[in-house]
């Protein structure tokens, strides 16, 4: 296994991006549940376009609670953001490629369309950047100096 970078210089950057990442979610989250209250939970025809993403409810409230998590992972930081963001990359990926099997079959229970798949995809893989770059741990005190013996 690959080491994986920790006290990257960068580690502020990514936990910021994967914060508006969250952000982004949660927003697109409330956005869909205003914009899709009528509809029925896992609706799959006549969906509304939110931020340039289909939604149905249950898409939309899945949303909101991981916007939720990933934005409160990076307040918390600690590298409880690392295995979220992490967690969360390897999930987008993951829903991605399932719905890109079933997008055009009735198991399409979140309304995915194809720019639903490619944003999950983008947004995962930057999620797991952001995951396996934001480790952190105690800087590793300097060697004692030799002392010549004689």
């Amino acid at each position: 296994m690959g080491h994986f970078p920790v006290n990257h210089p960068l580690r502020p950057a990514y936990r910021t991006l994967a914060a508006f990442i969250g952000l982004y979610a949660l927003v697109f989250g409330i956005v869909g549940v205003t914009q899709s209250h009528d509809t029925p939970l896992f609706a799959q025809t006549r969906l509304p376009w939110v931020l340039g993403l289909r939604t149905n409810l249950a898409f939309a409230s899945l949303s909101i609670a991981t916007g939720a998590i990933l934005i409160a992972a990076a307040v918390i930081g600690r590298n409880v953001d690392a295995v979220a963001n992490t967690t969360a990359g390897t999930a987008f990926i993951t829903v991605g490629l399932l719905a890109l099997c079933v997008m055009q079959t009735n198991a399409n229970y979140l309304g995915f369309s194809m720019v639903n798949c490619n944003v999950s995809f983008i947004l995962g893989t930057l999620l797991l950047t952001a995951g396996f770059y934001g480790k952190s741990a105690p800087p590793e005190p300097s060697p004692a100096p030799l002392r010549p013996t004689g």
